[in-house]
């Protein structure tokens, strides 16, 4: 255990949790439009049949992201980052191994399993709680490690396998990686999970590192997070009621399902295209290392700005960067998807947690994302799955793309009709609230 005294530890909780989301988060989804194209010229399985298996992991969360939120409030982050990782490192173990299309479905099952329970959301929960005048670029910084990670992981991925057909010669093979990086997940759980704390009171801290008269004090940015005593304070059932979680909700989900598609399918897009497995590689890259310059410069704006603007401005660049990438066929094209999507996707990421922060505050903030992601994981379960289908029956994923577009552009106006956030206009009142 690593003790730093005299120092506000919330930044070293986010330097940590930057390494969780890097370890645990990147070699999965990231890594996704690698492995994809690898698995289609290995075994032959259609875009249609490996859509499934994402989409299945949307389904699980979905279902237990109640489970897993109440499980964090409970647990708390370092537990559960421990538990994750070794879920999430036995399912790579597991992935090494597949040989029929039933076990690519169970072991992503898993390994999202493992995601679940130990990265994103025990991660975005230990930083709503150590933070919140700076909640927003804190939760920046802290995507920055999925960010960063993947944008080595995509290359590293594409020279260890060493090629997209299994007739070109391998260096080390895509079973030799994800062995790899299920051990490396199993080692890590330990370490990595005792150095995370779940609350700033656990070692006599407070939120944002200010003595009890700079937080009772501290002013309220425009748009931005509110001091401590004046923050939104609702439970689960509270929240489920107002119109902002249906609205952050429904909104975070029609604008992810561009963030599952492209997941799921740029790369196999790309390799209908007849773009080698280091192109795809560079394009999955570029756009990683444009998200990981834009995530702290959301947070940034989010704490400064109307936070539910900042999202509609950020969200609807993603759906200009599929546009282009389904109109224009040439590298340079998909390059400039690349960087607009890069934008749009890390300047949004944070600030969709950060709103839930904003509007309900600290207490349930793991429970209330938990339900609010069930419903989200619902929608975005059809989003690969529609895509897939639609590119297998006409043979082209233009039609699909430019329908997610569309979806997404939809989910990021709906951030325009949020209402102030409760600690904005004053004390939080019950009442006001409940018909918010």
């Amino acid at each position: 255990m690593v003790r730093v005294r005299g120092k506000f530890y919330g930044w070293f909780v986010v330097g940590f949790g930057a390494l969780v989301l890097a370890m645990g988060g990147v070699p999965l989804f990231n890594g996704l439009p690698v492995w994809t194209p690898v698995l289609r010229n290995t075994f032959g399985w259609t875009a249609g049949q490996m859509a499934w298996a994402y989409s299945l992991t949307q389904f699980e969360g979905g279902l237990l992201g109640p489970l897993i939120g109440a499980m964090i409030d409970k647990l708390g982050t370092r537990r559960m980052v421990l538990i994750g990782f070794t879920v999430l490192g036995a399912g790579f173990v597991l992935f090494s191994q597949i040989g029929a299309l039933w076990q690519l479905y169970v072991v992503f099952l898993i390994m999202a399993l493992g995601n679940s329970m130990g990265t994103w959301l025990p991660v975005m929960t230990a930083v709503n709680n150590w933070f919140i005048r700076r909640r927003g670029i804190a939760m920046g910084l802290a995507l920055e490690g999925y960010a960063l990670g993947g944008v080595v992981l995509p290359l590293a991925l594409a020279w260890a396998i060493g090629g997209a057909d299994p007739a070109e010669s391998e260096r080390f093979g895509w079973r030799s990686s994800a062995l790899f990086i299920g051990v490396l997940c199993l080692v890590s759980a330990v370490p990595l999970s005792r150095l995370m704390r779940n609350r700033p009171a656990d070692i006599g801290q407070l939120p944002d590192g200010g003595p009890p008269s700079r937080a009772a004090e501290s002013p309220v940015e425009s748009g931005g997070a509110t001091s401590e005593t004046r923050e939104p304070d609702y439970t689960w059932q509270q929240a489920i009621r107002t119109k902002a979680f249906w609205l952050i909700t429904i909104g975070h989900a029609l604008s992810a399902t561009i963030v599952v598609t492209v997941a799921a399918h740029m790369g196999l897009m790309l390799d209908d295209r007849g773009f080698s497995l280091g192109t795809i590689s560079v394009v999955l890259a570029v756009y990683t290392a444009v998200a990981a310059v834009f995530m702290p410069i959301g947070g940034y704006l989010g704490d400064r700005l109307p936070t539910r603007l900042v999202a509609f401005w950020f969200s609807s660049l993603q759906s200009v960067g599929l546009v282009i990438v389904v109109v224009a066929h040439s590298v340079e094209m998909a390059l400039l998807f690349s960087v607009l999507y890069g934008i749009g996707f890390g300047g949004r990421t944070s600030l969709m947690m950060a709103l839930r922060g904003e509007y309900f505050g600290r207490k349930a903030f793991a429970a209330i994302s938990g339900i609010s992601i069930a419903p989200m994981n619902m929608l975005l379960f059809g989003a690969p799955v529609f895509s897939g289908l639609m590119r297998d029956a006409r043979g082209s994923y233009d039609a699909a793309f430019l329908t997610i577009a569309a979806l997404s552009f939809a989910g990021s106006c709906l951030f325009l009709f949020l209402g102030r956030p409760p600690g904005e206009a004053g004390p939080p009142d019950r009442g006001a609230q409940a018909a918010h």
